[in-house]
């Protein structure tokens, strides 16, 4: 019995770990995952590994090539336009319905995920707050109570939190207020659901969107360098 809990306990942990290093780009894009390693590292055998790979596969987390193993889902330009084109509406959409269906329970759960986001934005812990932005996002996906809007946007928040991490600079001022204002968001999503206000969270969503998409732009088109001036002779 002990034998069969830890094999659960190890598959379980795997899974977890999997989710977090894709998420915080400790796996990168493409990258491989080695099989052999991971059955060394969590003492399970191949079969238990392949099910996790599978279960990762469904969730959009890791692809699954004949013959070639498990890598990390790719991320391109390509990935770029298209998560930029239709998530806003996905977050609006499943915005709309969390204020119709949220639990009590559940609203208590995202002011945990949001207590938890502000510290680790208080100290400046990047990784703490991708997974707390990530679960927070993921609780209002519950709330909306909807299997196909959750599926979107669970497969929606894989890259946002990848997005995130590609193009976050530690040191940038205006970034930094970026971040600040996307942690102020959470805090209004909140009032918002509990004064059911619909539009309120619909703006929210948009407004949320569009912070992600200036972090972005700001990385790929930084203010150009001014020349040094000749020096005299």
């Amino acid at each position: 019995m002990t034998q069969v809990k830890s094999a659960k306990s190890a598959k379980a942990q795997l899974f977890e770990d999997l989710k977090r290093q894709i998420l915080t780009m400790e796996l990168g894009p493409d990258e491989d995952l080695d099989e052999v390693e991971l059955c060394e590292r969590y003492g399970l055998s191949r079969t238990p590994v392949r099910e996790i790979f599978r279960r990762l596969s469904g969730e959009g987390y890791v692809d699954i090539r004949e013959n070639r193993g498990a890598r990390v889902s790719p991320m391109n330009h390509s990935t770029l336009r298209h998560f930029f084109l239709v998530a806003p509406m996905i977050y609006a959409a499943v915005g709309r319905l969390a204020v119709r269906h949220f639990t009590v329970r559940q609203l208590a759960d995202l002011k945990a995920a949001q207590a938890r986001m502000r510290q680790a934005s208080q100290v400046d812990d990047a990784l703490a707050m991708v997974l707390e932005n990530n679960r927070f996002h993921e609780i209002m996906g519950e709330m909306s109570g909807n299997v196909y809007l959750q599926t979107c946007l669970n497969r929606l928040l894989i890259d946002h939190a990848r997005i995130g991490r590609t193009f976050y600079q530690p040191h940038d001022a205006d970034m930094a207020d970026r971040s600040r204002l996307s942690v102020d968001h959470h805090d209004q999503f909140i009032e918002a659901l509990e004064a059911r206000d619909e539009e309120a969270v619909v703006r929210l969503s948009y407004a949320h969107m569009e912070l992600s998409r200036e972090h972005m732009e700001l990385f790929i088109m930084p203010p150009g360098l001014k020349p040094e001036p000749p020096q005299a002779l």
